[in-house]
């Protein structure tokens, strides 16, 4: 396992989660971090790994207010845990998660945001992400380069094809300073281009970075997604044993 190779001792490392969201395009019941996946719900999963990293102060959820299904986990109450209100967008989830702790973090302590519904992170994938990203000046994000051909179309219609050499699609962790992310976030609220908080920062006119990140790291967005994220838990799993 590869240690952390931190510089310096007195900058902290915090998550922040933002989960209000409510899934429309799962069809269910309940927002889908609340799903069941592999006998836990996801958001348990998502938890569980940043928790397990042994990495972060603390992880800050940012949940809806009028969430019945999160004060029913036994996770909600873990000492590493401190619930935030969830906002109307990721971005106000975000922002919100990061005034939770305000009270005990530096402006220069970095913040890796992740999102509820990707619960395969790996360890390996945080500390692969904190020793690149560190010891730079903005901070970055976990991508994956693009392998499938991109068209532009307008309507139905191709535009043109697009140089995938330069496309990559954004995962999550995306880890920044927590003085610039709270500033950037602050500064565009309300911005539709803020899709990520990379964004935010770009907006701000910023260059994050890019660190490769592990092609098993899904986002849970369709029903159909549920089967492959059990298939990934259960080949980690076997991984890790085997190692």
């Amino acid at each position: 396992m590869t240690l952390l190779k931190t510089m310096n001792l007195n900058v902290k490392f915090w998550a922040v989660v933002p989960a209000a969201g409510v899934g429309k395009r799962m069809n269910a019941d309940r927002p889908k971090q609340y799903l069941m996946l592999s006998g836990k719900t996801v958001i348990e999963h998502t938890l569980s790994r940043l928790i397990e990293a042994q990495v972060f102060s603390a992880v800050s959820v940012a949940v809806s207010e009028e969430d019945p299904y999160w004060p029913e986990l036994a996770i909600a109450r873990h000492e590493a845990i401190i619930t935030a209100p969830g906002g109307k967008e990721r971005a106000d989830s975000v922002l919100s998660g990061l005034k939770a702790i305000g009270h005990q973090a530096d402006d220069d302590d970095w913040v890796l945001v992740h999102d509820a519904a990707r619960p395969c992170l790996t360890a390996e994938d945080i500390r692969l992400m904190i020793n690149t990203l560190q010891n730079d000046d903005v901070g970055g994000i976990l991508a994956l380069p693009s392998h499938d051909t991109l068209k532009q179309v307008n309507g139905n219609d191709i535009v043109n094809t697009q140089d995938r050499r330069q496309i990559w699609r954004a995962l999550t962790p995306q880890m920044f300073r927590y003085g610039m992310l709270k500033s950037a976030l602050t500064a565009t609220a309300g911005n539709l281009a803020v899709t990520d908080e990379a964004s935010a920062l770009e907006l701000m006119g910023f260059t994050p970075k890019i660190v490769e990140g592990r092609p098993d790291n899904i986002k849970i967005t369709r029903p159909e997604d549920l089967a492959l994220a059990q298939f990934y838990l259960k080949q980690q799993a076997q991984q890790k044993e085997l190692s």
